[in-house]
């Protein structure tokens, strides 16, 4: 089928900057439930509008997901959105919505309630001009910001009913697509020691942080610059007081690789570790959170059909990877075709410079549109 061209989505730019301001002033931190359900409401009610056949996911300990469905047919391509963001309630009072200069901004309009208003603009379009020739199916889950532990058996399975995932994280520089993104592990380490007097009894304690610091050094010597695998110890937290030997520490610590292999590394390695101070003991809990989206033969092959689809509009489409992870991580891992930073160009992600680029929005919207029309 011909793919709409960018023209169609600048008549429409005014409606998908509408719809994202919705978006943007109804903040959606991950953790606050009824906030997120009442955004999921009002994009549920925006899809229906448009044309969607709605589905509601019910969660008790997250936010609620929503899919609307636009066309018939026996292939499905399914499109990921996430409604949470990183920014706590309020924000809006110190970073407001605001359009100025070609810019969008406000909490989450880059990551990514642009993209939920991108994705319904888009299938709305194609719905009404008669170019769906297959099933269009739009997710909506609640709670991407904080690993997905709710939304991920969904994404799998309705990834494995797809003949195409579509993720609208936001694109790399320049509009480029994500072929590869780094697997992500994360694990709790919790040293248990023995308190005692730090003045008068100190030889009978064991210094749970002194433990730790033993412990960081050997955990930071396990990343590799050369395989791109990196290793962060991000919190600490320990102790009572200064005259008090610490009996408790507790430390946080995140992992990215670039592939299972050096993943799997790092986690027998954790599990592994051994105390260096006599009496002390270590509690090692986590491991992977997202698996590797690796730029297998697959991957390539998905790139390059979509480079071929941008020449049809007119738009050179280049690819990139990140170390940040995604709900395309789990698609990979399955076999099924998926392609990631289809959202809005912009920068500031998860800070409170975070912005939109509008003049790009109507290309965007045409490639995607193209993808799903043309595959």
């Amino acid at each position: 089928m011909p793919p709409l061209p960018i023209d169609d989505f600048e008549a429409r730019l005014p409606d998908l900057i509408s719809l994202t301001q919705q978006f943007v002033e109804h903040e959606s931190p991950t953790t606050a439930k009824d906030q997120i359900d009442g955004l999921g409401r009002h994009i549920a009610a925006a899809m229906k509008e448009r044309g969607a056949q709605l589905t509601h996911f019910e969660e008790s300990r997250a936010g609620d997901h929503w899919m609307g469905l636009w066309g018939e047919g026996d292939d499905q391509i399914l499109l990921l959105t996430h409604m949470d963001t990183v920014h706590p309630l309020g924000s809006l009072e110190s970073m407001p919505w605001v359009m100025s200069e070609n810019r969008l901004y406000g909490p989450g309009v880059l990551d990514m309630k642009v993209s939920i208003a991108m994705a319904i603009t888009v299938l709305e379009a194609l719905s009404t001009r008669g170019l769906l020739d297959k099933r269009a199916a739009l997710l909506c889950t609640s709670d991407e910001e904080t690993g997905s532990h709710a939304s991920k058996n969904l994404i799998e399975e309705l990834a494995a009913e797809s003949a195409l995932v579509l993720c609208l994280e936001p694109a790399l520089p320049e509009g480029a697509l994500k072929t590869w993104r780094k697997g992500i592990l994360n694990f709790r380490l919790e040293v248990h020691g023995a308190a005692a007097h730090a003045g008068s009894d100190i030889g009978s304690g064991v210094n749970a942080i002194l433990e730790m610091a033993h412990q960081v050094q050997v955990i930071s010597r396990l990343g590799d610059d050369d395989e791109g695998t990196t290793v962060n110890v991000g919190v600490i937290n320990g102790g009572t007081r200064s005259n008090v030997v610490p009996e408790h520490c507790r430390a946080r610590i995140d992992v990215r690789a670039m592939n299972h292999h050096e993943g799997e590394r790092i986690r027998e390695a954790m599990d592994s570790l051994v105390p260096k101070l006599e009496g002390a003991r270590l509690e090692i809990r986590g491991g992977w959170n997202r698996p590797p989206m690796e730029r297998d033969a697959l991957m390539v092959e998905t790139f390059q059909h979509a480079q071929e689809i941008g020449h049809q509009i007119g738009l050179e489409i280049s690819e990139g990877g990140t170390g940040g992870g995604s709900d395309a991580n789990f698609v990979a891992r399955l076999g099924v075709p998926v392609l990631d930073g289809l959202g809005a160009l912009g920068r500031g992600a998860h800070t409170s410079d975070e912005q939109v680029e509008i003049p790009t929005l109507p290309e965007r919207c045409a490639l995607l549109a193209a993808l799903i029309s043309s595959w």
